[in-house]
């Protein structure tokens, strides 16, 4: 790949070919149940700007709170409105008091006249926010606003769900999803044990040989790029949801009737170098109820160690220590983060394995063309009656999940 190319597919800012075509899409800004009444805003930090979520109170009457997304600096004098106060039609500067809605609309602007007709033409940046599957989400593209998709794990409500919010990832958003079409990593990193294997280990043998015996195929589909992997214990099957997200199953093998944890997990850049994942798993489950608009059960889930975290002084010239192995997604948050904050695709040397990585890159450099030209990239939702729950026929043989149970 050569240099260009490789700054085309990864960075995310505003007006940047890449950055365009993301804002074509809904991306989480954060778990709804991090704003309360004490705590009613939060700044973050998506697609390279800075803005400040904020939850309302509510009004007489309401029964569901309004939420808003708008610039963290004040078009005023650049205040940080993440010092703001909350009011029931917006948030306020804490510098001057000047107020903005849920979208930016600037309502207020003391101790300026009342009727200062200066206040109509600021045009304070502000994006749509709603609420789904315990998660709020924006959309920072232009209008007509798309329907926020209702997958499956955000949009049933038969079972119990759970949201895991990750360490930031010190890399590029396009790294952990061109893992999510990689399974040729699975047993060297995830199966083998990292650090403490033994090839010589007849089970591990075992498992070595056996991976030269799958077979791997790609697909691609309306929603982006389905994954399989045919091994001698059965088919996995599950897809790369363009552009940011990817579709799990898993459950305990051998069991008579095992919980099978359908799981989404989301990327979203925050910059060109860092990454926010977001795991939310919904289990069904007889008798069970989340309603898809409520909030969700979450947890902060640590990937990495700092330097003295926990009165632990750690070994950082060792880098490996600085992850908790243990955990399947710091392993990948390793491998990801030690390829280079945006990793340097001139040098790779790509093989047949890679053929998932190869097809994810055509299908990036396709849609963004497909923005510049003035079109509308795939997956893109707009008519409500496709949009009730978008359910994704996944597989997993292996722990006994068959295409059957999954209709």
């Amino acid at each position: 790949m050569k240099q260009a190319e490789n700054e085309l597919l990864t960075r995310v800012g505003k007006g940047t070919p890449a950055g365009e075509l993301l804002r074509r899409y809904w991306h989480p800004v954060c778990v709804s149940g991090e704003l309360t009444d004490e705590n009613p805003l939060k700044r973050v930090l998506i697609l390279g700007e800075n803005l400040v979520v904020f939850r309302m109170p509510l009004k007489e009457g309401e029964t569901k709170h309004r939420y808003g997304l708008v610039a963290e600096q004040c078009s005023h004098r650049s205040a940080s409105l993440a010092y703001g106060r909350v009011e029931e039609d917006g948030i306020r500067c804490p510098y001057h008091g000047w107020m903005y809605g849920a979208d930016g609309t600037c309502l207020e602007t003391p101790p300026e006249p009342p009727d200062w007709a200066y206040k109509n033409e600021i045009q304070h940046a502000g994006y749509p926010v709603e609420k789904l599957g315990g998660l709020l989400w924006t959309y920072m593209g232009p209008k007509p606003v798309p329907l926020l998709p209702r997958w499956d794990c955000f949009a049933r409500e038969d079972g119990k769900r759970v949201i895991y919010v990750e360490s930031i990832m010190d890399c590029n958003w396009l790294q952990p999803m061109e893992n999510s079409v990689d399974p040729s990593h699975l047993y060297w990193l995830h199966g083998y044990r990292y650090g403490s294997g033994h090839l010589v280990d007849p089970v591990q043998l075992e498992k070595r040989q056996a991976q030269y015996l799958e077979k791997h195929e790609f697909i691609p589909y309306e929603y982006g790029i389905m994954k399989r992997r045919i091994t001698p214990h059965g088919t996995d099957e599950h897809p790369l949801i363009f552009p940011c997200t990817l579709r799990h199953v898993s459950g305990e093998r051998g069991k008579a009737n095992p919980l099978y944890r359908h799981n989404l997990q989301v990327r979203v850049p925050m910059d060109d170098t860092h990454t926010r994942v977001y795991r939310v798993n919904f289990i069904p489950m007889d008798g069970v109820r989340s309603p898809a608009d409520a909030d969700a059960p979450w947890e902060l889930r640590p990937l990495k160690f700092e330097e003295g975290e926990n009165g632990r002084e750690l070994p950082m010239d060792i880098p490996m220590t600085k992850y908790d192995t243990s955990i399947v997604g710091a392993q990948d948050s390793m491998c990801w983060e030690t390829q280079g904050a945006i990793t340097d695709r001139t040098k790779e040397h790509l093989g047949h394995a890679d053929k998932g990585i190869v097809m994810l890159r055509k299908l990036l450099r396709e849609q963004i063309e497909i923005v510049q030209k003035g079109g509308e990239p795939m997956g893109i939702i707009r008519d409500p009656s496709k949009n009730k729950i978008l359910d994704i026929p996944v597989i997993n043989e292996r722990i006994g999940l068959v295409r059957q149970a999954a209709e």
